[in-house]
């Protein structure tokens, strides 16, 4: 599809849009499966029809928590953020986007991303404990144009979600809703401390509409505020206080640790999420990233069971909770395992240096020297896409992490350079304190594999292509070759 012949469909789509939103409060169940049928025709070759089956299952039963969910988000989030979102994330990411990553994944023999992460700057008002961002330099920075030129070659592949990391990203808040301005077909999110969202910034927020917050917060004051600071707990409450008054849509983003995981998951912190608003969580398990990380964070294998149990217990139909809550480990099964490498994403850190991982601090690239794609076919990012899945046990995606002799391998064998912006840390190192995880981790993560059942995400694999069918069929014929020497 032509840009023109995108405008045009994003124009017609938008107005229709704008009319169900305007009236949905008449019958706002039914405006909602009119907002449905219209996705599923615009868009039912790209996905399952399970997925749109489970969606009409939700819209037809009005005691449904996800049902109800989708009410109260028309009810307090702004028409015009909604509108654009469903434009924006519906259209021109869900659907042209993800045919034109498909498309030119196929084209070029390569990871093409969905998503992009960016540092905008290194700087942060806060010194988080356990944040590898905390000892970082504080006076690198992205460039506008730079981070303009991102967006603009991440587009004309297809990529359409950007997403803001740190440091803290709300620094250059000015920039970041200049690039929101920009590129108001994109959807943008910062994951950020929330202590500099004022009420202007909120109006901002609201005024462009395709930019969404995750502010970081981890269970209880006490404990929140131990790692970030004093005070910082009732900052961030506040800053939700001001996103909901504005009718911004913004959710959370939680690191849980062997010490805070059952505070973050308690009825009492998800009730009080509710409350604020807030209509989704991120989840990430603790990395053991930088030369003073403690592997002994980690959460347990009891913990990581108990979260993949948890996390599906909320987004379940029986759960009563008002967002949606996604655990960036556990939920691997929904998207083929690691989505990193350029995969489904890839990160691009305040240097300019182009990640595999916003947690894999590695590369061979950057975006001051090297074209995106450029960096799409080295090595390192190459070796991602021939080796993805790491684990056919999408519980055990990650190749530092729960498959650390992967990464080893990956990073010595394209001569990768650590990118730490505070002490390089060897990628040896770096494994060795994942070793002892990944190995307790392998059997609890083989017996609930085996004993659950499982989506079949839509993924596009090298190893199901034709050139990695070939490769494979000749890497089967030397082993039996060498066999028979034997």
């Amino acid at each position: 599809m032509s840009e023109i012949d995108h405008g045009i469909q994003r124009a017609a789509f938008g107005a229709a849009i704008e009319q169900v939103l305007k009236y949905i409060n008449k019958d706002p169940a039914e405006k909602m499966k009119k907002i449905l049928r219209m996705a599923k025709r615009l868009m039912g070759n790209m996905f399952p029809d399970s997925g749109f089956a489970i969606m009409q299952q939700i819209l037809d039963d009005p005691n449904n928590p996800w049902n109800r969910f989708l009410l109260r988000a028309l009810e307090e989030v702004d028409p015009a953020i909604l509108k654009r979102i469903v434009l924006n994330f519906g259209l021109s990411a869900g659907y042209y986007g993800t045919k034109a990553v498909r498309a030119n994944r196929e084209k070029y023999k390569s990871n093409i991303p969905f998503i992009i992460l960016m540092d905008p700057t290194s700087s942060c008002n806060l010194k988080c404990k356990g944040c590898w961002a905390s000892e970082y330099d504080r006076k690198l920075n992205l460039t506008f144009d730079e981070m303009d030129s991102v967006i603009r070659q991440g587009k004309a592949l297809g990529a359409y979600f950007y997403m803001f990391t740190g440091g803290e990203p709300l620094i250059r808040k000015d920039d970041l809703i200049r690039l929101c301005e920009k590129h108001s077909d994109c959807v943008f999110l910062a994951f950020t401390n929330g202590t500099l969202v004022d009420e202007q910034f909120c109006r901002e927020l609201r005024r462009v509409g395709n930019f969404t917050l995750a502010l970081s917060i981890e269970g209880k004051e006490a404990s929140n505020d131990a790692r970030r600071g004093n005070g910082v707990y009732q900052k961030v409450l506040s800053a939700m206080d001001l996103l909901k008054r504005e009718r911004c849509l913004f959710g959370i983003s939680v690191c849980y640790t062997r010490e805070n995981v059952m505070s973050v998951t308690s009825d009492e912190f998800m009730d009080l999420m509710e409350e604020k608003g807030v209509r989704y969580a991120w989840y990430f398990n603790f990395m053991p990233v930088g030369k003073n990380a403690v592997p002994e964070l980690i959460p347990t294998p009891d913990q990581r069971e108990y979260m993949y149990h948890w996390i599906h217990k909320v987004r379940s139909l029986e759960s009563d909770r008002g967002f949606f809550a996604v655990d960036f480990q556990d939920d691997g099964e929904y998207v083929g395992g690691c989505i990193a490498g350029g995969r489904n994403y890839f990160h691009i850190n305040s240097a300019g240096d182009i990640e595999p991982c916003v947690f894999i601090h590695y590369s061979d690239s950057n975006i001051r020297t090297d074209t995106l794609l450029e960096a799409l076919k080295k090595p390192l990012f190459m070796a991602y896409y021939h080796n993805q899945p790491f684990n056919d046990n999408h519980l055990r995606p990650c190749p530092m992490l729960e498959n650390p002799d992967m990464l080893r391998r990956m990073v010595h064998e394209t001569g990768a350079k650590s990118t730490d912006l505070a002490a390089p840390e060897d990628v040896d190192d770096l494994c060795a304190k994942c070793d002892a995880f990944a190995q307790e981790w392998a059997p609890r993560a083989k017996q609930i594999w085996e004993s659950t059942p499982h989506t079949k995400p839509m993924t596009q694999y090298y190893r199901d292509t034709p050139e990695g069918q070939a490769e494979i069929a000749r890497l089967a014929a030397k082993q039996r070759e060498e066999a028979q020497k034997k």
